[in-house]
């Protein structure tokens, strides 16, 4: 009887401190700026309940899959959300990138590993890979978008994940204004692999943020596949179209 009224008072005694705090630095959602209750995590309900995500983890054929056809071999590809300018999924992104909000994309993460444990196309899926940064742009931003996102994918799903495997060997120029082309050219040298032989014949799942033309992760995935018998899928937390 002791034990139990010392944890409950444990728990009435960091719930009070949890509101207390919460007086003075009141946590937000990052989709529309209200206030969390309690429950709720990196978004409202009501914006959970709205965000557009995409299902494509169902379809074998989706705009993602179809974007890679003719380019480089991915057994499977899918996206959580649908991107467009001013919408949430935006303000999400921008939190994650520039806000210092790591924690967005293991939350995302984690609802992206919900979804593909289920889906059969992923699940034999063993290890993670993020897209890499490269290490000065690292520093300056303190973490890696897509390393946080890998993270929450596999703490869902029960599996590994490495950000040492592929490794950015030069410290490319932002893809935002370019032409396809162009973000092909910037990116198709730019990548390298450490230690591969020990994930031979592995089905590995890259993952980035945002997906626009393709060009990144078409070049990470003609990387992974140098490695014998691997299978390259294909998760990021958005497509912009």
């Amino acid at each position: 009887m002791k034990v139990l009224r010392n944890t409950s008072i444990r728990h009435v005694v960091s719930n009070y401190l949890a509101d207390f705090w919460g007086l003075f630095f009141p946590n937000t959602c990052c989709g529309c700026g209200n206030h969390l209750v309690k429950g709720e995590c990196i978004l409202c309900l009501t914006c959970l309940h709205d965000m557009p995500f995409t299902d494509f983890h169902l379809q074998d054929d989706n705009v993602i899959v179809k974007r890679f056809w003719g380019r480089v071999e991915v057994h499977a590809a899918t996206a959580l959300l649908h991107f467009q300018k001013g919408n949430k999924v935006q303000q999400l992104v921008h939190q994650l990138k520039y806000n210092q909000r790591d924690d967005v994309g293991v939350y995302l993460g984690e609802i992206m590993g919900k979804h593909l444990k289920h889906a059969e196309a992923f699940s034999d899926v063993a290890l993670v890979v993020p897209v890499p940064l490269h290490w000065r742009k690292k520093l300056k931003r303190g973490y890696n978008q897509s390393a946080c996102f890998a993270q929450g994918i596999a703490a869902e799903m029960g599996i590994e994940t490495s950000s040492n495997l592929l490794q950015r060997a030069t410290n490319t120029q932002t893809q935002t204004k370019k032409t396809r082309e162009e973000r092909w050219l910037n990116v198709k040298d730019v990548f390298a692999l450490n230690s591969p032989k020990k994930y031979q014949g592995q089905h590995i799942l890259l993952v980035d943020d945002v997906v626009t033309t393709g060009a990144t992760l078409e070049a990470c995935a003609q990387k992974l596949l140098q490695i014998p018998g691997v299978r390259v899928s294909i998760a990021t937390i958005a497509v912009a179209e």
